[in-house]
């Protein structure tokens, strides 16, 4: 058995870390889980929360939105959105918590009687005020 995997976590905008692993807990939307190596290969999408992973150096944690893992032999997380934990302060965690907002009114305005659209953006929306008081921010109110 192997003592680590290699993990690459993506956004959009750049690469965050590429790295040999010991072990990644990753906010899945079924949820939470921790990949270590030899996993059974799977593929899961990610919820709003903090992908915590420990390196051979220590531990890093990302906040990420939402996007999905791939586990296999290696790792690899496609966030929709990663920020180191300790970029993340108070204004930043809030413009987040803003878009998520804005998303679950505009799906509420074009669900068109469809309460699953709304169900999926409303548990979205939740997520990412949760996130606030998982990373010691204050958690800001959403409007349901």
């Amino acid at each position: 058995m192997a003592d680590t995997m290699q993990f690459n976590l993506v956004s959009p905008e750049r690469s965050l870390l590429s790295a040999e692993v010991k072990s990644v807990q990753i906010p899945g939307a079924d949820g939470d889980m921790t990949a270590m190596p030899d996993h059974a290969p799977t593929i899961t999408t990610l919820r709003p929360g903090v992908l915590t992973v420990e390196t051979t150096g220590g531990t890093e944690e990302f906040v990420v939105t939402g996007g999905f893992a791939e586990i296999g032999e290696s790792l690899s997380v496609l966030a929709e959105r990663a920020v180191p934990k300790a970029d993340v302060d108070q204004a930043a965690y809030d413009a987040m918590v803003d878009e998520a907002q804005a998303a679950y009114n505009q799906t509420k305005e074009a669900a068109d009687g469809n309460s699953g659209l709304v169900d999926e953006a409303a548990k979205l929306l939740q997520d990412m005020v949760a996130v606030g008081a998982n990373i010691g921010l204050s958690p800001k109110q959403a409007s349901l």
